[in-house]
């Protein structure tokens, strides 16, 4: 039987310690790794969000004039990412507690309770707690 999973996504970022920052002290995700690769002169920053079974997110330092115009914008402004909880209200309230940004108020769904928030560079996340 053929088993696969996805286990990162990429994000690009402007500067590794402020994406730290957001995704690990606002969000709440785990810093999973964040050691340096000295043949590319770079870091491998990892951050998953809490309780998290194998995915994660690459945090990606921008390098190139072309990944630098994709920051914030990775998708055209599509929701980019889909956080998954198991309490949407708890989850809602602390990050916008924190200053999240949410371009779309909660809304009752059949699929689940969905939010639109922004992260840091302005890319688009659902908060979803699914049925």
């Amino acid at each position: 039987m053929k088993q696969q999973s996805i286990g990162l996504v990429s994000l690009v970022v402007r500067e590794y310690e402020e994406a730290i920052a957001f995704f690990v002290g606002t969000l709440g995700f785990t810093l999973s790794e964040d050691s340096y690769v000295a043949e590319q002169d770079k870091r491998w920053v990892v951050v998953s969000p809490p309780g998290s079974t194998g995915s994660g997110i690459l945090l990606a330092r921008a390098c190139t004039p072309q990944q630098t115009e994709r920051i914030g914008n990775q998708t055209g402004e599509r929701v980019f990412l889909f956080l998954y909880t198991n309490d949407f209200w708890r989850d809602y309230e602390s990050m916008k507690s924190k200053g999240v940004v949410f371009v779309r108020d909660p809304k009752e769904q059949p699929y689940g309770t969905v939010a639109v928030f922004q992260d840091l560079y302005g890319n688009h996340w659902d908060l979803l707690q699914p049925k």
